[in-house]
């Protein structure tokens, strides 16, 4: 009864026409042939980090735990840990003394899955390639966890090479911490010795233009110059109203010479003084335009001092809570048995879309040689 109906499927089939053959059979003879003898088992390794930072804020339920513990998602640093495990320079990294192409070029890997197995692409890019079907990077935005998945022929291939990047990004995030604040903290001191430098210059010209003038303030010099005119105007008509009155009184009284030439000396004093407050380019008034621009640049210059060393400090304050941090979740794991290739899915889903393809070609012939007719 068996062999007759097998006869009968193979009857079947050897009468279902060359379509069948080629949608449906051979494919699926050349699929048990790979996935059954030809391919190699493959070992992934998986590894979960996060990259965080003291100072940036998250909302997500790992992000609010870490928070909770001082530290948040450091959304910048994760990708370029993500972007440079994909990148060329890992991969060179990972090749130092070929052993990653020595690796998964080795004879006991299936010829189909062996990298360089003709021999004919020996060249970076095509290893490059290569490399980027074996390596995965997923990054979850809702938890920020970061999941490297590694492809490999032997377990502590995998383990070995997921370890090694996993080395390399935090090499990565340690670099770009250490250039952040090296930037800013060399920024910030360029300022500093700039603003010092125009604060000693101003306070050189201010110091100069003190000794070329002979005066230390204009402005307190004049407020005494203007009180000892004061003084002398109070004593010049306390004088005057003396001669007045002598003068009605007693016409021929011999101190009235002596008072009009007091009364004169006075009056020349007071005009001398007022021209050395006011009237002359040498007086007070004139000196203290260029002396209240020279004090005024040095205030500036000293305000800009302070600030600059407020923003060095700052900055340094800040270096120091802007260290961004892998933190690993899931160590690389050395696997214990090959999940890959999945041999019986990948030899129904050939037949499966065989007989797809085959039932689609089968009615378009079909309606073709109806419209024919």
């Amino acid at each position: 009864m068996q062999f007759r109906l097998m006869n009968s499927i193979l009857k079947k089939i050897i009468s279902a026409g060359p379509l069948f053959w080629i949608t449906v059979l051979i494919p699926t003879l050349l699929s048990i042939l790979y996935f059954g003898i030809f391919a190699s088992d493959v070992y992934l390794s998986e590894s979960q980090f996060v990259v965080r930072s003291p100072d940036k804020p998250s909302t997500s339920g790992l992000g609010l735990l870490l928070k909770s513990s001082g530290f948040a998602n450091a959304g910048d640093e994760i990708y370029a840990a993500q972007n440079y495990v994909l990148s060329r320079d890992a991969l060179q990294a990972l090749n130092e003394r070929q052993a990653f192409a020595k690796a998964y070029g080795a004879p006991s890997i299936s010829i189909f899955d062996r990298y360089n197995s003709t021999g004919m692409a020996g060249h970076f890019e095509d290893l490059y390639k290569y490399y980027e079907k074996k390596i995965d990077v997923k990054y979850d935005t809702s938890s920020s966890i970061l999941t490297l998945t590694v492809r490999a022929y032997t377990a502590r291939d995998a383990r070995r090479f997921n370890e090694r990047l996993l080395e390399m990004a935090e090499a990565t995030v340690n670099k770009l911490n250490t250039r952040g604040r090296l930037d800013l903290i060399r920024f910030s001191q360029a300022e500093v010795e700039e603003a010092r430098k125009k604060s000693q210059d101003t306070a050189i010209a201010l110091a100069l233009y003190r000794n070329r003038q002979g005066v230390v303030d204009p402005e307190k010099q004049a407020t005494i110059q203007l009180q000892m005119i004061s003084k002398l105007q109070d004593e010049l008509i306390a004088n005057r109203t003396q001669l007045r009155e002598l003068r009605a009184l007693a016409p021929q009284n011999a101190q009235i010479p002596s008072l009009e030439v007091r009364v004169k000396e006075i009056a020349d004093e007071i005009d001398e003084q007022t021209g050395q407050v006011a009237g002359s380019k040498r007086s007070l008034s004139s000196q203290a335009i260029q002396y209240q621009r020279l004090l005024l640049d040095n205030m500036f210059a000293e305000k800009q001092l302070a600030s600059a060393m407020a923003s060095l400090e700052d900055a340094r304050n800040e270096a120091r809570r802007k260290q961004a941090y892998v933190e690993r979740i899931v160590e690389p794991n050395l696997p214990d048995d090959a999940l890959e290739p999945r041999r019986l899915r990948g030899i129904l889903a050939t037949l499966v879309l065989g007989l797809i393809a085959w039932g689609i070609l089968s009615m378009l012939l079909a309606g073709m040689l109806e419209h024919k007719d």
